[in-house]
């Protein structure tokens, strides 16, 4: 073998070795610049007092920075703590898994759902609202019909409050009439915080569709409490 050639297989190899060893340098302070950045903002999420906002938004710089596992991963880990803030933001993250996490959503309604704090069932309904914003509105019917008829008023609560304003959504622009539909099913909930819900969103929904807010209205037995209680509420405007 020519001694050239002997010579630039020496260089190519050294450059090759170099190359990789600067590579897993680079690798290692690149993680070890993303650790910083998720205490950051974890430390910034549990002193935040400024409502949902601030937290929403590191949820999204957090799911941004990993993979749907370490996501997944670190949401289950923040919805350990005792703090309402970090479980919040561990409830934004799985919102942000849930279309393509069947155990996102899962975690959502059967754990989710029994926090006790009502900064988190808050939480909860935006995450149920970013799950069907990203599945789209028509394709998760299914799920809205499921989690309305569930025997957890939590449950029920994230979809009656979690996509007001209902008629603003894509599907339920074009198609108010099935918004009021499903709404109306839970008139007489025997949840007061559910018939709260539901007569402001119907409330909501009777600023553009009065007509069609008001035929609904005039269907009910007002000889039944509940049903008293939420048509005061969505006939406000009306």
């Amino acid at each position: 073998m020519d001694k050239s050639k002997r010579t630039f297989t020496a260089i190519d190899k050294t450059y090759v070795s170099h190359q990789k060893a600067t590579v897993h340098t680079l690798k290692k302070s690149n993680e070890s610049t993303e650790i910083e950045v998720i205490k950051r903002l974890i430390q910034g999420v549990q002193k935040s007092q400024r409502g949902f906002l601030h937290i929403q938004h590191a949820a999204d710089e957090l799911f941004s920075m990993q993979s749907a596992k370490h996501n997944l991963l670190l949401a289950k880990r923040l919805y350990d703590s005792e703090s309402y803030q970090l479980r919040s933001l561990a409830v934004f993250i799985l919102g942000r898994l849930a279309a393509k996490s069947n155990e996102s959503i899962i975690f959502l309604k059967l754990q989710v759902s029994q926090d006790t704090d009502w900064h988190v069932t808050e939480t909860l309904a935006k995450a149920f609202n970013r799950y069907c914003a990203d599945i789209g509105y028509e394709d998760a019917l299914p799920v809205v019909k499921e989690w309305l008829a569930d025997a957890d008023p939590n449950v029920r609560r994230a979809v009656t409050e979690g996509l007001r304003v209902w008629t603003r959504r894509p599907y339920f622009f074009k198609h108010p009439a099935i918004a009021i539909q499903l709404l109306s099913a839970l008139r007489n909930d025997h949840s007061a915080y559910v018939r709260d819900s539901v007569g402001s969103a119907l409330r909501d929904i009777s600023k553009n569709h009065p007509i069609l807010v008001k035929n609904e209205l005039a269907k009910w037995d007002m000889t039944m409490n509940g049903i008293i209680q939420t048509h005061k509420i969505a006939s406000k405007y009306l």
